[in-house]
């Protein structure tokens, strides 16, 4: 062959090479442009009611604190001079929430999404619109309980829905959308309440706060059935190429375990996971403080103002704002790929709050300050916290029975939180202050040993096995998280 023949035989060669590279290169920008379009549709179509479900779900469970100003006490609790039987209304709810959260976790892995959400905000719904005719200690605790029961079939079962259709680069900013509105219920919470003590009603005002706040997560729950996607591989809310990027996503770090079948050994494995229990530390210490601030909040802002209607009305800027610092932190924690020091950073900011509480006794600007603290720091921290656990578990058994156990270890934490603010400490508080904030600071202090544990094994792994490619199939069937392939967000 001639020279010049043989360059044009490689010239062509070349040719040909950099046509085929050219057409992956394009194949892959659709493929990204595809799932960039995927990804719109699904947080058109999820985010909105999954939020929507939370906001009412929380204004349920948290209503109590704006009720209690309205009257409740004295018109169902015989008055309650010493607030003891308001505490146990309040912590009633976290006893069932508490012992059903595993199993019903559990459970909703063998039914579609959109029948066990609407069951549980239909069920929660109706308890707290029937809370409205308690008239003693016995009604309002058998409703509590029963609200604890249906929503403890939601709250873990979100994080490991999100997992379906998210990836680890996602999970974190939804998660703040998603739990931000306990926030938002917060400050909503806070300005149904302050309407509600204008309204002329033929009723006492907080009978009225459990109907407004009741009956619409009924009608959400009804709407859930027909709107909210079931499992990638089922819904009928995707075309079949949507479904394929879906799973492809889906399987995209891992594989294992899928659809409606549940590993027992996965099961075993999560009871064994010391991390799963620091996680349930983190999570007590911050369920607390949050607890408390739901149900004592308004109580709290009382002492600095005389007006009752204007202290349900002061509750609404503090949770605004944490709902801004919330997205904030998880937006640079999903950029930069590390949970654990930015929760250790939003953990200090609600100790500092608490601080402050303790150490200010006259300056009621610096302590209204420190209600932003305290907001900012514990949602912020929570928000984060199930984001890193919704994909550090390995496999969708593994994730839900994780991320049940370290929340019902932290809910703990809240039947401590109703007990720690009697009406005799009022209105400094200082034990319910104390013991706030020692439980937030150790919390920054399990997010550093956790972050720590996590980057070591992933450096530990790196040099056994090498270091895996970011979108590379990782097999988690056998080991779930303790594959050689997985690497942990830290």
């Amino acid at each position: 062959m001639s020279t010049a023949s043989h360059d044009m035989e490689k010239y062509g060669n070349d040719v040909k090479l950099e046509s085929v590279h050219e057409e992956d290169y394009q194949s892959t920008l659709k493929q990204s442009s595809e799932e960039k379009a995927l990804v719109r549709k699904l947080d058109k179509r999820i985010m909105p009611i999954a939020c929507l479900l939370y906001l009412f779900a929380y204004l349920d469970r948290s209503n109590l604190g704006n009720a209690r100003l309205q009257g409740l006490p004295e018109d169902a609790l015989g008055g309650d001079r010493s607030g003891e039987l308001f505490d146990w209304v309040n912590s009633a709810f976290f006893f069932s929430y508490i012992l059903c959260q595993v199993p019903a976790t559990i459970v909703s892995k063998l039914f579609p999404p959109r029948l066990w959400m609407a069951a549980a905000a239909i069920g929660w719904g109706t308890v707290s619109t029937l809370m409205s005719t308690g008239f003693n200690l016995g009604g309002l605790v058998t409703a509590r309980v029963f609200l604890g029961v249906f929503e403890a079939g939601f709250g873990p079962a979100i994080p490991l829905y999100f997992s379906f259709f998210y990836t680890k680069a996602e999970m974190g900013l939804r998660m703040a959308y998603w739990f931000g509105f306990a926030a938002v219920a917060g400050a909503f919470g806070g300005l149904i309440a302050f309407g509600i003590d204008h309204a002329h009603s033929t009723i006492h005002h907080w009978r009225l706060l459990f109907i407004v706040e009741g009956i619409p997560a009924v009608l959400l729950g009804i709407a859930t059935m027909f709107f909210l996607p079931d499992r990638p591989e089922s819904t009928t809310f995707f075309n079949e190429d949507e479904r394929k990027i879906a799973l492809a996503r889906m399987n995209r770090a891992t594989s294992g375990d899928v659809g409606a079948t549940v590993n027992k050994a996965h099961i075993g494995a999560a009871f064994r996971d010391w991390r799963i229990y620091v996680g349930g530390v983190i999570y007590f210490g911050l369920n607390c403080a949050l607890a408390s601030i739901s149900a004592f909040l308004p109580t709290i802002i009382n002492t600095f103002v005389d007006s009752k209607a204007l202290s349900q009305l002061l509750t609404v800027p503090p949770y605004a704002v944490a709902a801004v610092v919330l997205v904030l932190f998880s937006y640079a924690s999903d950029r930069l790929q590390s949970r654990g020091i930015f929760m250790a950073i939003s953990s200090s900011i609600g100790g500092i709050g608490y601080l402050l509480m303790l150490t200010v006794e006259s300056n009621q600007h610096v302590r209204y300050f420190a209600t932003f603290c305290i907001t900012s720091g514990t949602y912020t921290t929570i928000g984060i916290t199930i984001a890193w656990f919704a994909h550090n578990l390995g496999s969708e058994t593994k994730k839900a029975t994780g991320i049940p156990m370290f929340m019902a270890i932290g809910q703990c934490g809240s039947v401590l939180g109703s007990h720690i603010y009697p009406k005799s400490e009022g209105p400094r508080y200082i034990k319910g202050f104390a013991i706030s904030c020692a439980l937030e600071f150790l919390a920054a202090f399990c997010a550093i040993v956790l972050t720590i544990s996590y980057r070591r094994d992933n450096a530990r792994r790196n040099r056994l096995y090498g270091e895996p490619s970011p979108d590379a199939k990782v097999d988690t069937q056998e080991l779930a998280d303790k594959a050689p392939g997985f690497r942990y967000v830290p």
